[in-house]
């Protein structure tokens, strides 16, 4: 059996005339894209480029929704409530749909970022106000997420779901990631990186820092874009896996056929 993988990066993370990461290159390694919608970075005309972009390539679209913390990149927690969160995801979701139909494609799947990505994992109330959002904008979107709160919840309502391995970050024996602010929390040697998205792939398994096996069955890889070497660590997984055998190919279309 074909091994097949869909590889993903957020994307649109600049805000005017500031940019984050090289977009464009980043565009020629993946198959699906996590699109910032206006609430961590991200505004209308990138949002614009972005899906362009997407569309152009045939990159599947996904809204990349989080706290409204322009500020702090939306990497700090917030006290909102579950309608909070239900109706600030719908109206990014929304957004970036509007620049969707523009371009005359569709908004393929959902990934919740930063602090928001983290707490719904662990909260099922914040798990709910995502699926909930999903149920009422368009029920074949694709729910995005590590394996947790959200994933569970969303298998309970019926929706698709794909269980997102981040390669490029070190995990915990429980499975959580480690902090940003921890050592070590991000893996920047591609070799490394590379080894681990194959054997992530064709074993299922990653090692955690405190040297335990984790079993981890993944649907896509996200890698991240946000540093001068994410191009180059990024084209190196993805030649390595196709030099495996494995197929490179958006998860959420592919499970909606």
């Amino acid at each position: 059996m074909t091994r097949r993988i869909d590889l993903v990066a957020d994307l649109g993370e600049g805000f005017g005339d500031w940019k984050m990461g090289d977009d464009e290159a980043m565009l020629d390694v993946l198959s699906s894209a996590n699109i910032a919608c206006g609430f961590h970075a991200g505004d209308p005309r990138i949002m614009d480029a972005t899906v362009a972009s997407c569309a152009r390539r045939g990159i599947a679209i996904g809204a990349h929704p989080s706290f409204p913390d322009l500020g702090g990149f939306g990497r700090r927690a917030m006290d909102l409530t579950a309608h909070e969160v239900r109706t600030d995801a719908t109206y990014q979701l929304g957004a970036l749909a509007g620049f969707a139909a523009h371009h005359g494609t569709r908004v393929t799947h959902i990934a919740p970022h930063g602090r928001l990505g983290n707490l719904v994992a662990v909260r099922h109330d914040y798990a709910d106000a995502i699926v909930e959002t999903v149920l009422g904008f368009d029920d074949s979107l694709t729910v995005m997420a590590q394996d947790g709160e959200l994933a569970a919840a969303a298998r309970a309502a019926g929706l698709r779901v794909g269980i997102v391995g981040i390669v490029d970050r070190a995990y915990r024996a429980d499975g959580t990631l480690v902090p940003r602010s921890e050592p070590g929390a991000v893996i920047h040697d591609p070799a490394e990186v590379a080894d681990r998205s194959v054997r992530l792939v064709l074993e299922g398994k990653l090692t955690s820092v405190d040297g335990v096996d984790l079993e981890i069955t993944a649907d896509t890889l996200l890698m991240h874009g946000d540093n001068p070497a994410a191009v180059a660590l990024s084209r190196e997984v993805r030649a390595r896996l196709e030099a495996a055998g494995v197929v490179i190919a958006p998860f959420s279309t592919e499970a909606a056929r």
